[in-house]
C-alpha cells in the first residue's frame, strides 16, 4: 500500500424498518449498489427497531410513518434517547406540513416521500448519516419563484415571533410568552409573511427549520 494512501472510509451503516416487503427488499437492493451505505438490518415492526438499535445503533435509521404519527414520534424519541441512534429518517406516500414540522422538532433529522428516486434516496440516507439533515422538496416545497434560503432581515421581536411559531406555539400562547396582544401576534405574522414571500405558519416554520445553521444546498441538507 502506497505510504500516503489513506484507508477507505467504512460505510455507513443503516437500519431500515418497512412495512411492505417489496419496497424493503428494493431498499436492500439499493444499498448492496452502494459505495457508501451498508444495510445492516430490515425488519417490519417498531419495536424490534429498539431492540437492535440499543445492541448495536446504526449511522442512520430509516422508519416507515404507515404506524402512525405518535407511535413513529415515541420510537424517534427513544431512539435518540435510549440507543445513541445519530440520525433517522421518516419516509411515507404523504407527509403534510404540520407532520413534517412535528417531525422536525422530535429530532428526525430526514423526511422523505416514497415517491423520491432512488438517487434521493441514497442522497439522503448518506447525508444524514454523515450528520446533516435533509428534507425533501416534495416534502415542503416552496411556493413559485420562492426558495428556502436564509430568512430576510427581521425586527427582534419578529424574530422572537418566529422563533415560537417554530415551537409550535399558537397566536394566543406567543402573545402570553411575549407579553403582547394576540392581534399584535398578527401583526407580526402579516410583516413576516411580506418579508419572507411565504404563507401559512407551518409552511414558515418549517422552511425556517430547512433554513438553519449551515445550510448547504437543495433539498435543504445541513452540515
Amino acid at each position: 500500500m502506497d505510504s500516503h494512501s489513506t484507508p477507505a472510509q467504512a460505510p455507513i451503516q443503516v437500519g431500515i424498518c418497512e412495512t411492505q416487503p417489496a419496497t424493503a427488499e428494493g431498499l436492500r437492493s439499493l444499498l448492496e449498489r452502494s459505495a457508501g451505505l451498508h444495510c445492516a438490518w430490515i425488519v417490519p415492526h417498531l419495536p424490534v427497531v429498539l431492540q437492535l438499535a440499543r445492541q448495536s445503533p446504526p449511522g442512520v435509521i430509516l422508519l416507515d410513518k404507515h404506524f402512525g404519527q405518535q407511535l413513529v414520534m415515541r420510537t424517534v424519541e427513544e431512539l435518540l434517547r435510549h440507543a445513541s441512534v445519530p440520525g433517522v429518517v421518516v419516509w411515507g406516500t404523504a407527509i403534510g406540513e404540520a407532520e413534517a414540522l412535528r417531525y422536525l422538532q422530535a429530532g428526525v433529522r430526514g423526511l422523505m416521500k416514497k415517491s423520491a428516486s432512488l438517487a434521493t434516496i441514497e442522497r439522503c440516507l448518506a447525508t444524514v448519516g454523515q450528520g446533516g439533515m435533509w428534507v425533501e422538496d416534495a416534502v415542503a416545497a416552496p411556493a413559485a419563484g420562492e426558495t428556502r434560503a436564509t430568512m430576510p432581515q427581521l425586527t427582534p421581536r419578529e424574530s422572537q415571533v418566529l422563533e415560537l411559531v417554530r415551537q409550535g406555539m399558537r397566536n394566543r400562547e406567543i402573545a402570553t410568552a411575549l407579553g403582547i396582544r394576540p392581534g399584535t401576534v398578527k401583526i407580526h405574522l402579516r410583516h413576516i409573511f411580506e418579508k419572507t414571500g411565504i404563507h401559512g405558519r407551518f409552511s414558515l416554520a418549517l422552511n425556517l427549520m430547512a433554513a438553519r445553521p449551515a445550510a448547504q444546498s437543495k433539498h435543504a441538507e445541513v452540515a
